[in-house]
């Protein structure tokens, strides 16, 4: 069993009479994938926030790799990288200069123009920010947020807004990062998308956790109360047929 990197125990956040976190708790694994999951106001980003050092704490503890978040927001800081869902960059900067700005800023030097190929984006190592696609700059964000060599990566709906195959590519950027050994917290409203990254998912409603476990474990579970419906399988699907028509290519 691998060792916890992230332990969240009575996690509270509230705001006036409204309790948007409820006292939740839960342990993420070194090296894998955990997702949060639930509606629009569930408590998903503010949970992330506290983590990320990002919102204050109002109850409970967290700790990231053995630091008490509340007691050392600047360390966690430096052992985190956080892709929020609107990223901001400077105008008017190339990406290689913006990759060595932020790796400066964390006492370190990197070979920005490798760390573009591995995105996809060398030929745009000369390029603005403002001048790339959606697709583009997902993936710049990304790499800007790994730059440290983070132990945590949070990223919170990182495939909103993306066609089908940049957020296909995506999918194996994220697999990637984990397999180089970052741990990743992700939220998403896309349900597939967590069944197929995620290694362990929290479905959160009203603040609260109220499933915890393996995607395939909490389908069995429900299987296993007598849900029920008409089962279609099909062999492929009308994102398949995308895919299979316009190629996989990125159209960047």
């Amino acid at each position: 069993m691998a060792e916890s990197i992230v332990k969240v125990t009575n996690l509270t956040k509230k705001y006036g009479k409204k309790t948007a976190v409820d006292g939740i708790s839960f342990e993420i694994k070194k090296g894998e994938i955990f997702g949060i999951l639930g509606p629009n106001g569930a408590g998903k980003t503010t949970t992330l926030e506290m983590i990320e050092t990002l919102r204050e704490i109002d109850g409970g503890t967290i700790t990231v790799a053995g630091l008490d978040v509340s007691k050392n927001p600047q360390k966690v800081k430096y052992i985190i990288g956080v892709q929020p869902q609107s990223p901001a960059f400077m105008d008017k900067v190339k990406l290689t200069e913006h990759l060595e700005q932020l790796a400066s800023a964390y006492g370190s030097k990197v070979n920005a123009k490798k760390l573009l190929e591995e995105v996809e984006l060398s030929e745009k190592a000369g390029s603005f920010v403002e001048q790339l696609s959606g697709g583009q700059k997902q993936r710049f964000s990304i790499v800007a947020s790994l730059v440290h060599r983070p132990k945590v990566f949070f990223m919170d709906e990182p495939t909103t807004g993306l066609d089908p195959q940049a957020r296909r590519n995506l999918w194996d950027l994220i697999k990637e990062t984990r397999d180089k050994g970052v741990t990743i917290l992700l939220t998403t409203h896309y349900l597939e998308e967590a069944e197929l990254l995620c290694d362990r998912v929290a479905i959160m409603d009203n603040g609260k956790i109220i499933a915890l476990d393996t995607p395939k474990n909490l389908v069995q579970q429900l299987l296993k109360r007598g849900f029920k419906k008409t089962q279609h399988v099909e062999q492929a699907n009308l994102e398949d047929v995308f895919i299979d028509l316009t190629g996989k290519e990125l159209r960047d």
